[in-house]
């Protein structure tokens, strides 16, 4: 019975074990991302390549591993980038939020410092109508008591609106008579005058 030679083995192509190990290597990257087990196939690899190729596997490691494609790189860096945007965005915001929070709270003081002064301002008007109010009557006072005739010749002198005030102000019969101690037309005026600003006084 002849023998048999020995039996060949099959060769398996350089193609086939690259495509072995970018499969070998996307569940390796899934199981071990931190890379030990990836370059740990890669050296076995490189291994049972023949001779003519194993120079080349060496030199060029990277050629046994799986990388990304180029899309789904730039997808995941334009996703990046917006990330960053948006964060610079929200940071943005926040602080003119603080910036318009800030400039109304000094608004709030402002006005609260104007409404303080007007406050003090409208006290002060006040003293101050009360003060000329009292000067005025004491005024009244003044010519009520004096002798009409001289009163007269006061009056001749003075504004036809302030010798209406007064007038108007002081007892009738003290006016009466002061007004029968001035010229006619003086007197006429001061009438036209004191009724004008009567005319003008609000009925209810």
């Amino acid at each position: 019975m002849k023998r048999s030679g020995p039996i060949a083995r099959p060769r398996v192509s350089a193609a086939a074990l690259i495509v072995g190990c970018f499969a070998a290597s996307a569940a390796i990257r899934v199981l071990d991302p931190g890379g030990v087990a990836a370059q740990a196939a890669a050296a076995l690899a490189a291994d049972k390549l023949p001779a003519a190729d194993r120079q080349t596997a060496r030199a060029a490691p990277e050629a046994l591993e799986c990388k990304p494609e180029g899309d789904a790189g730039a997808l995941l860096q334009a996703v990046r980038e917006r990330e960053l945007q948006l964060r610079d965005r929200a940071l943005e915001i926040a602080d003119r939020e603080r910036a318009l929070e800030a400039a109304e709270a000094r608004l709030r003081a402002e006005r609260a410092r104007l409404e303080e002064a007007q406050a003090r301002l409208e006290a002060t008007l006040t003293l101050a109508d009360d003060a000329a109010e009292a000067d005025i009557q004491r005024l009244v006072s003044v010519y009520e008591n004096m002798d009409p005739k001289k009163s007269a010749k006061i009056f001749e002198t003075m504004d036809i609106g302030f010798a209406a005030g007064f007038l108007a102000r002081m007892r009738q019969d003290v006016a009466a008579e002061v007004m029968a101690g001035l010229p006619a037309e003086r007197a006429y005026a001061i009438s036209v005058t004191i009724a004008g600003r009567n005319a003008l006084a609000p009925r209810e």
